[in-house]
């Protein structure tokens, strides 16, 4: 195709068809992205047809109940995004941010193990300022991370401290220190809690958790005889037997407070552990987004 013919398509374009397809990349479901975009399921598969037309190449395909995108739609996602997020940049310079009207939908990637601390608080916060605010939370994905925020699919993520590429920036959330939890009350030292058999909690299957990627540094290995998804069934295990937990202290004064069991100062020095939130670089001066992570990081200010 020549220039010319290049311009004229263009100029044909309607660039609500590319909010369709940025929601729908997010969703991967065109049901979803119809109740997203406050329309009906036909006409979401009619604007992607006039946009699949339009640029000459398949978008997605059936995937499962939802939709996949395609190699073509992946590449032109982040430049999408990115151009989309101008155009509100625009929008909310011209008149105003206000959060009750232009935050929306709202999701952010987090550890399942850290949601029930993080996100009660978040939520209460949020609804405070923006009423009318949808809010979801969903699984920490790591190897996707970057493309999710790139396509929008995510807004922000909490998660460790982690290294990663140009594209992401971070800041820190809050720093928490490591205890021990115990059925009963007793002095530990280095060589009882390393002669203890140990409970952990991990939302992966495999791997070492955080607090023993730590201690591996220090060149000590646990003996960890039962690994668990969530630190509320570990809390449990610890009061019916002789395991030890280790865990972040604020989540255990939670729990405790609930369930009991006795908490130990940890007997090895161990660095501070550090949530942090992630977002992408095309985000950092979008207003919707710079609200959110102002209010996140409220929540421990």
């Amino acid at each position: 195709m020549n220039p010319v013919q290049d311009s004229a398509r263009l100029a044909r374009l309607d660039l609500n068809l590319f909010r369709v397809f940025d929601v729908v990349l997010r969703e991967r479901n065109l049901t979803r992205a119809a109740e997203v975009l406050f329309l009906s399921q036909s006409a979401v598969s009619h604007a992607l047809a006039r946009l699949r037309e339009q640029l000459g190449e398949p978008l997605f395909v059936r995937e499962g109940r939802g939709v996949a995108p395609t190699a073509f739609a992946e590449r032109l996602a982040p430049e999408i995004r990115e151009a989309l997020a101008l155009f509100e940049q625009a929008v909310h310079r011209g008149r105003g941010f206000d959060p009750r009207r232009d935050v929306g939908q709202f999701t952010v990637a987090m550890n399942d193990v850290l949601e029930p601390s993080i996100l009660p608080l978040l939520v209460a916060r949020l609804r405070a300022h923006a009423p009318e605010v949808r809010i979801s939370s969903v699984r920490l994905d790591r190897a996707r991370l970057e493309r999710d925020l790139a396509s929008g699919r995510l807004d922000l993520s909490i998660d460790v401290e982690q290294q990663t590429g140009a594209e992401l920036k971070r800041t820190a959330l809050l720093q928490d220190t490591f205890c021990v939890v115990s059925r009963s009350r007793r002095k530990l030292d280095v060589a009882k809690y390393m002669a203890a058999r140990h409970v952990t909690v991990s939302s992966r299957r495999t791997g070492l958790a955080v607090e023993d990627l730590v201690l591996s540094r220090l060149g000590y290995q646990r003996d960890v005889v039962v690994r668990c998804q969530h630190y509320e069934a570990a809390f449990k295990l610890v009061g019916d037997s002789n395991l030890l937990l280790t865990m972040p202290r604020r989540r255990a004064a939670e729990l405790h407070a609930l369930l009991g069991n006795h908490l130990l100062p940890m007997p090895l020095s161990l660095p501070p552990l550090e949530l942090h939130v992630y977002w992408h670089r095309q985000t950092d001066a979008d207003p919707r987004n710079r609200w959110l992570r102002g209010e996140l990081l409220a929540l421990t200010g």
